[in-house]
């Protein structure tokens, strides 16, 4: 299958543009500092290198960075990079039937975004006479998609957009089952158990897979001999997902409340924790040269 080339652009600054529709601005900043904290020296140095002064090294800041721009003229051709379309009741995915645009082109999703991504980001060893990426964007681009591919709802059913036509109630207010999982259900948790504090949030997902529920888990979360090959796992895992926690039992035009909140929060925060984890493994090898056999928890 023939590999897509995505255009080099130069980073432009932030600028004030709707919101789109991915994990919330909480959401994909949780995955980029997981990550960013279980960075091997290597990685952390070529992040550093990559990443515009002014946010002082910090990933986190520029993790929305490909939702704030995907609307802009320059950037419209990443816009259906965040997402799969599925086939309605499948609850599978499959890279040859499902990577392509609505015209039909091949490797356009975000598992193909991934992968060539994190192809791109294996010149940096390179050094500066490789001119072919702007490896700044292919860092951003690679650290956001690494958040969407892990929101189940991303790799939803085609005919319901993952949920965005499936117009409900949550609590009180209106909202939609894509934007339930996108933003509803994290910024309901910051409220209720973490103070509005996304640091406590932040401390209590690397509790959880350092020496909690999750800790023996994480051999399998890293498991990947082909890095090339791996999304197709991660966007399996999230059309299981949605097919599990996401659409089940759900109707258009009824009202989610605690219940569903209770149930489906763990999983939410299982996905933001394996997006950080991941990401993390995925830069360690492209930047450090080689396969790390054990991450470097916080401490």
């Amino acid at each position: 299958m023939g590999k897509i080339i995505f255009p080099m652009m130069a980073l432009l600054v932030l600028a004030l543009v709707p919101e789109a529709q991915s994990w919330s601005k909480e959401g994909h900043m949780l995955t980029c500092k997981i990550a960013q904290e279980l960075l091997e020296e290597d990685a952390a140095e070529a992040v550093k290198n990559l990443l515009p002064r002014y946010v002082e090294g910090d990933l986190s800041k520029l993790c929305t960075w490909p939702d704030q721009i995907r609307l802009w003229h320059k950037y419209r051709w990443s816009s259906p990079l965040h997402f799969i379309d599925t086939p309605d009741g499948d609850c599978n995915f499959n890279y040859a039937r499902d990577c392509h645009d609505q015209h039909g082109n091949e490797d356009v999703c975000v598992a193909g975004a991934v992968r060539n991504f994190t192809e791109q980001l294996m010149h940096y060893r390179e050094g500066s006479s490789d001119r072919r990426y702007n490896l700044t964007e292919s860092l951003l681009f690679l650290s956001h998609f690494m958040g969407d591919i892990h929101q189940p709802m991303h790799c939803g059913w085609t005919s319901d957009a993952g949920g965005n036509t499936i117009n409900l109630r949550w609590f009180r207010r209106k909202s939609n089952l894509h934007h339930v999982w996108d933003r509803d259900i994290i910024l309901q948790a910051m409220s209720k158990y973490y103070e509005k504090d996304l640091d406590v949030f932040l401390k209590d997902l690397q509790k959880n897979f350092t020496i909690g529920m999750w800790s023996n888990e994480i051999p399998s979360w890293v498991d990947c001999e082909d890095l090339s090959s791996c999304t197709d796992e991660y966007a399996a895992e999230s059309i299981g997902l949605a097919c599990e926690w996401g659409y089940k039992n759900v109707t258009n035009g009824e009202t989610l409340a605690d219940e569903y909140f209770d149930s489906r929060l763990p999983v939410v925060m299982k996905r933001i924790a394996q997006g950080g984890v991941r990401l993390a493994m995925i830069l360690n090898r492209v930047f450090g040269g080689e396969e790390e056999e054990e991450i470097p928890w916080p401490t």
